[in-house]
């Protein structure tokens, strides 16, 4: 792991390109834009490699924002008020139950803490009465069809994310911070079961379900998602997944993704009875041995899969194979 990229998340880099903007203004009094892309890391981020824009001008009709319906953030200091619209391919806050409130840009608090930070560093040689600001993404309409923003009602764009500054490698931080913001929207608008999900056919069969369930998929990120939601005291919560994965889980693993590790097949013997798998390399071809006896297997997995998350939860979670 030491050799692992670290990165900067979206958050600081538009707090980076806010400084330099503001910098160019206060130099040319004229409209200034500043890009910056998001730095390359070892994480699992859909915004990798972003571009970055922030444009600050006197007059509002010189800027382009986000269509959909929005009100600015407003920073005042003794001169002057900064006004912080979503630019195009940052998204617009439509629901409640987020971090940025709605009806605003979706800025998490710790970058617009630090845009504010800068500002107000500056302000004493602003001369205007307004200022205004945008803060947009290229092609972020496309890039937030990958994350969960249109469900939780970010519309147009991405987030503006982070807390520490730091994208750590491998815990894939955009990620997690996307279920957080589902499960505190969820929490918000009173769902009290929350089914976490892993792959697309788990996905699928929740379909049926009324709309008493808030549905999440969490990828491999179990530990870390079902965590979160204990955190914030859902009174349900049930994992749908397939069996394999299922699985690794019941031998220990707090993320399913292969790099942490593969299924340990003398542990499944075990569980097999008197039936030899010492042959098998997969869990599909462990079920197809067993033949009548393969949902006697599927029960014992889900029942050690239960044991595992109480073990590390002390709550029971309902499991389904999917």
């Amino acid at each position: 792991m030491s050799d692992l990229k670290k990165g900067y998340t979206t958050g600081v880099h538009a707090s980076f390109a806010f400084k330099s903007a503001l910098e160019v203004y206060l130099a040319n009094r004229q409209n200034s834009i500043c890009k910056t892309f998001k730095s390359n890391n070892d994480d699992l981020d859909v915004t990798k490699g972003c571009e970055i824009i922030v444009s600050i001008s006197s007059t509002l009709d010189d800027l382009t924002l986000n269509t959909i319906f929005h009100k600015p953030y407003k920073i005042k200091s003794d001169n002057t008020t900064l006004n912080i619209y979503a630019g195009i391919g940052v998204g617009v806050v439509t629901k409640d139950g987020l971090k940025p409130p709605k009806d605003y840009a979706a800025i998490n608090p710790t970058p617009l803490q630090a845009i504010k930070d800068i500002f107000l560093s500056y302000s004493a040689s602003i001369d205007i009465k307004e200022l205004y600001c945008t803060i947009g993404v290229t092609n972020g309409n496309e890039i937030a069809k990958q994350t969960a923003n249109a469900k939780v009602g970010v519309l147009g764009g991405i987030s503006i994310l982070g807390t520490t500054g730091w994208v750590k490698p491998i815990s894939a931080s955009a990620y997690i911070n996307s279920i957080e913001a589902e499960l505190d929207f969820a929490k918000a608008n009173g769902f009290k079961t929350i089914v976490f999900t892993l792959g697309n056919t788990a996905f699928k069969q929740t379909k049926d379900l009324d709309d008493s369930y808030y549905v999440i998929e969490i990828g491999n990120f179990i530990y870390d998602g079902i965590n979160l939601a204990v955190e914030k005291d859902f009174e349900y919560i049930k994992l749908w997944l397939g069996i394999a994965k299922s699985v690794k889980i019941a031998q220990g693993f707090k993320n399913t993704h292969n790099r942490f590790g593969q299924i340990d097949f003398s542990i499944v013997q075990t569980w097999c009875k008197n039936k030899n798998i010492s042959d098998c390399l997969t869990i599909k071809r462990v079920r197809e041995l067993l033949g009548n006896d393969v949902e006697q297997f599927d029960n014992i997995i889900v029942e050690k899969t239960k044991d595992q998350l109480k073990s590390w939860f002390g709550k029971d979670i309902e499991v389904k194979i999917c």
